[in-house]
This record gives C-alpha cells, sequence and structure tokens, in this order.
C-alpha cells in the first residue's frame, strides 16, 4: 500500500511531517498521551557490554558513546516512563541468547529475571528465542525446573518465569494454534478519556534458516504482514484506539549511523510495510541490531506510521508518545526519539572510550545491579578462569560492502582447524555473523573464559564433513548473494582467495587456494565448520546434510585449546581474503 510513498520517510529523530493530523486539529477532544519504552535484541547483556553507540560528532564524522547494562537500562526506562501517566514497556525480541556468560550459564533465567524487574508488558519472539528449542521457550514464560537443555535450570534459586507476555502470531504449530498469544490489549483511563493499546508481537519468517530445526520442529513461521492484517481487524473489535506491531525483523540506514535518522532505509522490514493494510499505528523493530526513527506517511494522510528500532544489548530505549483522540479512536501524532543508554567508560580493542557530555549518563538502578551481581559473582568461578594469552587485540571485522570477521575470524577458524585435524580437517570456515564482539585481551595478554565465551555464546559443536572443490566454491558464494548484508567466510591460515564484488553473484570467489594449490572442482576437501553452518544456517545450504559429517567438540574448548596451547598466542595479522570492491 505505501510503495510509492516510502521514499518520503522522513529523516530526522521528530521530524513535522505535513498532511498528518496533530492534537491541535482536534481542539474539542480531550488528546489521551501514552508513552512506550521500548527496546529489542537484549541478547541478556546483563552487564555492560563493552561496546558503544555510534553518533555525528558535528565535524563529519563519529563519535562513540558508551552505553549499555542492565542496571543503566533499568533506569534509562524508569526515565522515559516517568514522562507518561499512561505508559507501556515492550520488546521486538532477541531478548534472550547469544548471552553475556553470567545469563548463558543459568540459561538466561536472570536476563528474564531482570526484565520482571524493569517491568516489561510484552516481548515478541526472536529467533534466538528458539535457541535452546520450543520446550525451554514455553519454560522461560511459564516457570519451573524442568530440565530440557544439557545445562541445569534452577541453579541459583526457583525460576518463576516471566511476568511479561510473549506475543508470537506468525509462529504456528501442527494444530494450527500460536505457540504464544497472538495480540495484547492494554486501556488506560476510563469513561470518555480511556483509550486503548492493541499490541501484535510477531517473529521474523527466515527463523528456519537461523535456528537448530530440531528447536523448531512442528512449528510454521508465517507471512508477517499477512499476519499482521489479519490481526488488526479483530484488535479493533475489541476496542483498540492503537494498533502497536511488534516484530522481530527489521532494515538498516544507509551512510553515517544515526539513532534518530532515517536514511537510505532498507531491509526487510520495509516490504512488510508495503503490504500492511490501514491500521497499524507503530511499528517496533529489531533484528538488525540498528538504530532509526522513521516516519512513513499513509494512504490516509491523517494516519501517521512510525517505524523505530533502538539498536541492541539495551545501548538504547525508545521514548515513543502516542497521542489518541478517545472520541475519533484513533492515534492523531506519534513522535519517537531513541534515548541512549549511556553507562560506564571502557576499553576497546583501539581505545579508552569515554562518556561523552552531551547525553545524559545514567546511574545504575541499584536494585537490578544487586540481583545482576549476584549472578555475575556465582559465574566468576568460569568466567575469570584464564585460558592463555594473546599478543594483543583480535578485531571482528565490522562494516564495509563485505563483513569478514577480522583477524578474530581468521583466529577462530585457526582453531577450529586444529582442534579436527584428527576428523580429517585439511581448513575451516567461520561465519562472521556467528561472531558477537571483539577479543580484547587484558594488559598482560591474558584471555579468560569469560572473554571468548563473549566473543562466541551459542554453544555450538564443530562438524567436520567433505566437500568436492566446486562445493567450497559455491559454498563461499553463497555469503555473496547480496540478500542481505554480504558475509565472507573466515577461513583458516592455509587458505587464500579473492572476492570481486565487481562480478555477478555467482562468480565472485577467485583464485581459490588450499595448502598452497588450486582448488579442483572434483577434488574432495574435509572442512570444519560450526553446527549452525552445517545446519545451512545463514542461508550456507550448501553445507547441510553431508552424510560423512563428524561431530566435534565444541568451539569455545577448541578457542580455549588454540589459545593456551603456546605461551603467547600471535593474532593472525596477514591478509588472506582478497576484497575488491566496485
Amino acid at each position: 500500500m505505501l510503495a510509492a510513498l516510502l521514499a518520503l520517510a522522513a529523516c530526522t529523530g521528530q521530524p513535522t511531517r505535513p498532511g498528518n493530523a496533530s492534537a491541535a486539529d482536534h481542539p474539542s477532544a480531550q488528546i489521551v498521551t501514552v508513552g512506550i519504552a521500548a527496546f529489542n535484541d537484549f541478547h541478556g547483556q546483563l552487564e555492560p557490554p563493552h561496546q558503544s553507540v555510534l553518533v555525528p560528532d558535528g565535524k563529519g564524522g563519529t563519535a562513540q558513546v558508551p552505553a549499555g547494562g542492565a542496571a543503566w537500562l533499568a533506569s534509562a526506562v524508569d526515565a522515559v516512563r516517568g514522562r507518561y501517566p499512561n505508559h507501556l514497556t515492550l520488546s521486538a525480541g532477541d531478548m534472550i541468547s547469544a548471552s553475556q556468560v553470567a545469563s548463558s550459564l543459568y540459561l538466561d533465567e536472570p536476563s528474564i529475571g531482570v526484565m520482571n524487574r524493569i517491568g516489561v508488558d510484552f516481548n515478541a519472539v526472536g529467533n534466538h528465542e528458539f535457541d535452546r528449542g520450543r520446550n525451554e521457550l514455553l519454560r522461560m514464560q511459564n516457570g519451573g525446573c524442568a530440565q530440557f537443555t544439557a545445562t541445569k535450570p534452577c541453579q541459583l534459586e526457583p525460576f518463576a518465569g516471566a511476568r511479561f507476555r510473549y506475543l508470537a502470531a506468525s509462529t504456528v504449530d501442527q494444530a494450527g494454534h500460536t505457540l504464544f498469544p497472538a495480540t495484547g490489549l492494554k486501556t488506560f483511563g476510563s469513561g470518555a478519556h480511556k483509550v486503548t493499546i492493541g499490541v501484535i508481537g510477531l517473529t521474523t519468517r527466515t527463523t528456519p534458516t537461523l535456528v537448530s530445526p530440531a528447536g523448531i520442529a512442528g512449528l510454521t513461521f508465517e507471512d508477517e504482514a499477512a499476519t499482521i492484517n489479519a490481526a488488526v481487524p479483530a484488535l479493533k473489535a475489541q476496542g483498540a484506539d492503537a494498533i502497536v506491531v511488534l516484530i522481530h525483523e527489521g532494515g538498516k540506514q544507509q551512510g553515517s549511523p544515526d539513532p534518530q535518522g532515517c536514511n537510505g532505509m532498507s531491509g526487510a522490514i520495509l516490504d512488510i510495510i508495503k503490504r500492511l493494510a490501514p491500521g497499524v499505528d507503530l511499528i517496533i523493530s529489531g533484528h538488525t541490531h540498528a538504530a532509526y526513527i522513521c516516519h512513513f506517511p499513509a494512504t490516509d494522510a491523517s494516519h501517521p506510521l512510525l517505524l523505530t528500532s533502538a539498536g541492541l544489548y539495551g545501548e538504547m530505549v525508545t521514548d515513543i508518545a502516542l497521542q489518541i483522540d478517545p472520541v475519533a479512536h484513533k492515534v492523531v501524532d506519534a513522535q519517537a526519539h531513541n534515548v541512549i543508554v549511556q553507562s560506564a567508560p571502557y576499553q576497546s580493542a583501539t581505545r579508552l572510550v569515554l562518556q561523552d557530555d552531551r547525553y545524559p549518563v545514567f546511574a545504575p538502578r541499584s536494585d537490578v545491579a544487586a540481583y545482576v551481581q549476584r549472578y555475575v559473582d556465582a559465574a566468576k568461578v568460569y568466567a575469570a578462569r584464564p585460558v592463555g594469552r594473546l599478543s594483543g587485540p583480535a578485531q571482528r571485522g565490522d562494516g564495509g560492502p563485505l563483513v569478514t570477521g577480522g583477524t578474530l575470524g581468521n583466529l577462530i577458524a585457526d582453531s577450529q582447524l586444529a582442534a579436527t585435524r584428527s576428523a580429517g580437517a585439511q581448513l575451516a570456515l567461520m561465519n562472521p555473523f556467528g561472531i558477537r564482539t571483539s577479543l580484547v585481551p587484558a594488559a598482560d595478554g591474558t584471555v579468560t573464559f569469560g572473554d571468548i565465551y563473549r566473543v562466541q555464546p551459542f554453544g555450538n559443536v564443530l562438524v567436520t564433513e567433505t566437500l568436492t572443490g566446486a562445493q567450497l566454491k559455491a559454498v563461499l558464494e553463497q555469503g555473496l548473494d547480496d540478500n542481505g548484508p554480504n558475509q565472507g567466510l573466515a577461513p583458516s591460515a592455509n587458505v587464500r582467495f579473492t572476492v570481486d564484488l565487481r562480478r555477478p553473484v555467482g562468480s565472485r570467489v577467485t583464485g581459490l587456494l588450499v595448502a598452497g594449490k588450486p582448488v579442483e572442482d572434483g577434488a574432495r576437501y574435509r572442512v570444519t565448520v560450526n553446527n549452525f553452518l552445517a545446519l545451512g544456517g545463514d542461508t550456507f545450504t550448501m553445507l547441510a546434510d553431508k552424510p560423512d559429517a563428524v561431530i566435534g567438540m565444541t568451539d569455545l574448548d577448541a578457542m580455549r585449546a588454540w589459545i593456551g596451547a603456546v605461551p603467547v598466542r600471535q593474532v593472525p595479522g596477514e591478509e588472506r581474503v582478497n576484497v575488491i570492491t566496485p
């Protein structure tokens, strides 16, 4: 419906939208304001994640603002809600999994505990919520100590489950029922001032390519736009004056990052918006780990449509104000601003990131800080254990036309090859999107288990399988198909190739060498990857269903052994993938 209008989306944090109605256009109505504190992709980041929000520096470049941490997020959410007598707190998925060690060692029970204390109302189910399978996800909602994973639940305290409601409108089981409720309602005020917010929550339909098939067996992930369009009339019939969509799908801006901007938006969320019927007022999105505020014109000029995302890891919270006419039963204005959850300074892989006095610094909320500290202290016996020493920081390769994993991707691939030589491995490949953060040792080079856990928190195991030379090349090409960000698999030290992004899709990999020799199409090669890739994850379908696959140790055990095998492990600095850009 909005295809012809998407290009007109405003690109500032709180823009004026010509043609849209506002409270001033409704002098006879008592406009009711509902505030929303929204975030997404928290990923169990109980402590400050030692990452930053990039913002314009006012000089044509960017500046870094240290942000995140559950106790700081709690204070930021409190600050947003404090502006509104009527308020909701909403999350757009991936609240758990791919978490910090203090959350993951305890099956993310403390992350749910944090969100209960923050006071979340609804959370859309993200793809990572399925990482430990359907039954464990249901336990997150319902509580209890039933064991569905190799890790024992309820290690520190009984687990009561989430006090907020998971929503999963597009996730359907074999009986045709949604795994969790599709929608929720919340009402404010009474009489002539009564307004009701209807919330639809749903997961990206690409989830089957992102998680282990065993964890979602029997579930179907239906089309997002069709699901939303079917839910809107039902919510309206139940009295909803405003419709909010929580969706674990999103987009990204082009050019310099601006948390308040909407420059050159692209991504799957735009296709979903194009196919929406009238009725949606606000879309709170996630999945892409990006931050943006977008105002879209709608077919009805008096009906605003607002799209938001708050980045990742609790580094931001979106402050949203919906102004609702309770007589006309509609939203007359919607505004939003991404609030940076500025926390403590930290040492990055390259420099000390200091606080930025252009933005408020939040104090950690004491009750959440104390709760988090209990789990951090319990995890220290694992997290603080040294595994070896590195020659310096190993950086994750971010940005640019091709993500390759940087020096850290190379280090991981080397560790995985060394760990699977006994299975006949000749080379190893690591997916850069499976690397969560750079690896920064202490001043003396010491690396702890907690350090490597932050890099690879998924609990993957290594799989060694046979590919022909033609299949190996096809695997590398699958990451370069322009279907989303291009991802160059990071190779072990005995592999070299060139990626020429000027060439057509399917023919971008050239000069592929293994052990210094050109790869032959008909030759057979033993290749090690993690089990996520071996199941066809990240659309690397060429790696799936190999009959001679051998299961090995976990990726963390491989990394721990590799770093600890020598007094100081050198970070590989050589160029293994030569990238040619247009």
